[in-house]
């Protein structure tokens, strides 16, 4: 069925009168039908290359088929989703680094111009951002443990785009929950690099509370697991130069959910012997009580987080502390 279909979708492609009809079917194929495709994946990928380099259809029926292509590769084993993805973005890249060229200012350029807010760039950028974040979210349901280096650039990426352009979070095409979901279980990594980048993730996240309605509806539902990894780390799961990173998430929190994080908090240190078996409940207490007072002094916060740790691991007092 497919074989003799494929064919036909993929031909009417790169007719323009054809654009809606052709782009929306595909849209279904690669959406219903995705664990039967890997063997048509490449062609489906070249073709869809093509048109969108040609610029044959607008920009609605352009992020149709970027959602028609999230489907798809996220159905592939990751090194070729890797593969495909580098050659479907290579032209857009190439594209805006020819636009950065062309401006006086050649400082950071590239990720400037990714989040512009000219509507002439805006329009492709949203469809690519949404068909990375698609596409690596499927990653991630395959096992991210082996590729923290794409974890680590996926939530710079993901930094990047709420610090520029944080409206790309309203899109209905975009899964707000799982990026926040892989964003907690990338603080556990062990990889130090991959953790400050999921720290910065989160602080950039947390201050659009107040004007993203879906952040702050994911940040109400499930926040307290975003409290549970942080306190993880600081209980002795992360390396200690991290704390000044995980620091800075408690303080976000505390100054743009106040009220949450003090009943998170409190549910989350009520289990015995977490966040480690080695601080009393008293010293629990008082940790929270320091922590939900200092809404203004982020160094304080730092020191309190460091004390912390320092009883988590039952390094206070020793020489380790010093050093610290």
């Amino acid at each position: 069925m497919l074989s003799s279909v494929l064919p036909l979708v993929l031909q009417a492609l790169g007719n323009p009168d054809l654009s809606v009809s052709s782009v929306s079917t595909l849209k279904k194929i690669c959406r219903e039908c995705k664990y039967d495709l890997p063997p048509y994946a490449t062609n489906i990928v070249a073709v869809s290359q093509e048109v969108l380099i040609k610029q044959i259809h607008k920009t609605s029926q352009c992020m149709w088929l970027m959602q028609a292509l999230g489907f798809l590769l996220s159905a592939l084993p990751v090194e070729d989703i890797l593969r495909n993805l580098h050659s479907l973005i290579t032209p857009y890249i190439q594209q805006l680094e020819k636009l950065a060229d062309e401006t006086p200012n050649p400082s950071n350029k590239l990720m400037v111009h990714i989040f512009a807010s000219e509507t002439d760039h805006f329009p492709p950028i949203k469809a690519l951002f949404e068909l990375v974040t698609s596409v690596t979210l499927s990653i991630f349901q395959q096992g991210p443990r082996d590729h923290p280096d794409i974890v680590d650039s996926f939530m710079q990426l993901q930094a990047q785009a709420l610090k520029r352009k944080p409206d790309l979070f309203l899109s209905e095409s975009l899964d707000v929950k799982a990026v926040f979901h892989c964003g907690v279980l990338s603080l556990k990594f062990p990889e130090a690099p991959t953790v400050k980048s999921t720290c910065l993730f989160f602080t950039e996240l947390l201050p659009h509370c107040s004007d993203v309605p879906p952040l702050a509806r994911v940040v109400q539902e499930d926040g307290k697991l975003l409290i549970q990894a942080v306190l993880e780390g600081i209980g002795g799961g992360a390396s200690r130069s991290l704390m000044d990173q995980f620091a800075e998430v408690l303080f976000c929190l505390n100054k743009h959910c106040f009220s949450l994080l003090a009943v998170w908090l409190k549910e989350a240190l009520q289990p015995p012997g977490f966040p480690s078996t080695r601080v009393t409940t008293e010293q629990k207490d008082n940790f929270s009580q320091q922590i939900l007072r200092e809404r203004v002094n982020k160094r304080r916060v730092k020191d309190i987080v460091k004390e912390f740790t320092l009883l988590c691991r039952g390094l206070h007092g020793t020489e380790y502390a010093a050093e610290y």
